[in-house]
């Protein structure tokens, strides 16, 4: 049973303790520290220190980056799918016109408000994720992110 608050609008990021904060710490202070190092020092081995600090950053960085843009390449398909079974046929024709991060808004929500939803995003326009979600009323958790 998990014991993180129920999702909404305001509370839906994850957020990974070790990761984000311990290991994240860990490497801006070694990115820091080298860049002090080497400035302070001068020497062939302390540049080559915070060359490889980083190259550690990046590794940090792109291991979150690279799953997150799979997820959302599969809830991209998934809202696709979706969508094509509970909007009416004049909204179903134009599922294309949705981008990626709408259609990542849009996951959040329930069954039953996703046609008026969408109907709002298409014919005003919208494009701010955050207007999407905080438009909610019956918030659709997502427990399966990465």
């Amino acid at each position: 049973m998990s014991t993180s608050p129920a999702q909404s609008a305001a509370h839906h990021a994850r957020m990974v303790p070790g990761f984000h904060y311990v290991t994240g710490g860990f490497t801006l202070v070694y990115v820091v520290w080298s860049m002090w190092h080497a400035m302070s020092t001068r020497t062939v081995d302390a540049h080559f220190q915070m060359l490889g600090a980083f190259g550690l950053l990046g590794t940090f960085w792109y291991t979150r980056a690279f799953p997150l843009k799979a997820q959302d390449r599969v809830i991209r398909l998934e809202e696709q799918l979706r969508l094509a079974t509970l909007l009416p046929d004049d909204l179903r024709s134009r599922i294309k016109e949705l981008s990626a991060r709408q259609l990542i808004a849009i996951r959040f929500a329930s069954d039953a408000e996703v046609p008026e939803l969408v109907r709002w995003v298409l014919t005003d326009r919208v494009t701010d994720t955050k207007q999407i979600k905080h438009r909610i009323t019956s918030w659709r958790a997502d427990h399966h992110r990465v």
